[in-house]
């Protein structure tokens, strides 16, 4: 990013663009602007103009590269008390879809790569994963509740088309009647209708659409490689349709970008099937704060400064706070605004009734030997 002033941890911005005609810095395809190195990094790498011109030439295309991750479990828990659920299974690490908010960007760290452009376009996934699943689920003592499936990163994200993991990781559940929970961005998730219906119609799935703007071209730079506001829409519909019910994300919910179109977002979702409806407050931990700077300058110019200094009114004069609860919904008087203008909207499509729990009294254990599923519980 090249801008007139630095921008300060705190307080007040004012961002003034200065890059010369022609200049580049984007990836096709890709959400990112750079390729930050990881905050673990005992260097630092940033290009610069030496006066050659190179820094104007494009980068060429970045190929998407999938690495095999041997895990050794597959079912990670948390105690998280501003979340619904205690456990997650996370198929990929990394995700295609390039959403320039994402908070699991800063994960990629661990493995000493960059939040940015890696994070899109070095993926990996656990090639193991469903006999970790089902070694797991069999284990004694082993207690049931909700499994949130690709909570981290997307579980329909494009390599998902080829690799299959999530499928068969809901087979896995499926076999074992066990209640499991779905969040995504992608139409892909209509391919495995003949699982998912069955389970919701078992009281033990529900899914969520994530939908962050209708605007088709803010959202192809914001989130490029998702499926676009429509055929979310359209998803919405066909699972509704199926008999699923279906809640609504708007997530994330961004000062002076989206949220202007909270009503109308929800009126869409409600026309097309969605029951229920939920926000977060855009989060920018670690990374993504200047990542998402970043982007705003590339790709908004003329609302960059007012939309950093909006976050920082509703973080308490910084770019995150990380307080259990503050985090998803911030403070102060805009974040009460939209607070309550997304209450009163879903109150109106009668989309905020309180979701009932799944069930988790269906659950069954296969015996170690032959795969038979014991009768007695």
């Amino acid at each position: 990013m090249r801008t007139g002033q630095k921008l300060p941890p705190t307080g007040r911005v004012t961002l003034v663009e200065t890059r010369k005609a022609g200049e580049r810095f984007e990836q096709r395809g890709r959400g990112a602007i750079s390729n930050q190195s990881g905050r673990y990094e005992a260097e630092t790498r940033q290009a610069f103009d030496d006066g050659w011109g190179t820094i104007e030439d494009d980068a060429g295309r970045l190929e998407t590269v999938l690495m095999k991750d041997s895990a050794r479990k597959i079912i990670t828990f948390n105690k998280s008390p501003d979340i619904s659920f205690d456990r997650t299974v996370n198929p990929y690490r990394g995700c295609e879809h390039g959403c320039i908010y994402c908070f699991a960007r800063p994960s990629h760290a661990w493995g000493g790569l960059s939040a940015g452009l890696d994070f899109e376009s070095k993926l990996f996934y656990k090639d193991n994963a469903v006999e970790l699943l089902k070694r797991e689920l069999a284990k004694p003592g082993y207690v049931p509740r909700v499994i949130a499936l690709g909570m981290n990163t997307d579980a329909y994200q494009p390599v998902e088309r080829e690799q299959r993991l999530t499928r068969s990781l809901l087979e896995v559940l499926a076999a074992h009647r066990h209640p499991v929970s779905l969040l995504t961005k992608s139409a892909l998730i209509l391919r495995d209708l003949d699982l998912i219906a069955p389970l919701a119609e078992a009281g033990l799935a529900r899914v969520g659409i994530s939908i962050t703007t209708l605007d088709r071209s803010l959202a192809r730079k914001m989130e490029p490689r998702a499926a676009t506001p429509t055929r979310r829409l359209e998803t919405i519909r066909a699972l509704s349709e199926a008999g699923i019910e279906v809640t609504v994300m708007t997530a994330p919910i961004i000062p002076g970008l989206n949220d202007h179109e909270i009503e109308h977002l929800l009126e869409a979702a409600a026309d097309h099937g969605a029951t229920r409806a939920g926000y977060v407050l855009l989060r920018l931990p670690y990374d993504i704060k200047d990542l998402f700077h970043e982007w705003l300058v590339q790709h908004v110019p003329d609302r960059a400064a007012r939309v950093i200094n909006l976050i920082r009114e509703m973080r308490g004069g910084r770019d995150y706070d990380a307080n259990w609860h503050e985090r998803m919904r911030g403070g102060g008087p805009v974040a009460d605004l939209i607070s309550k203008r997304f209450g009163r909207a879903a109150a109106r499509l009668d989309m905020n009734a309180p979701r009932g729990p799944l069930r988790t009294d269906l659950f069954r254990v296969a015996e170690d030997k032959g795969g038979q599923f014991r009768l007695d519980v």
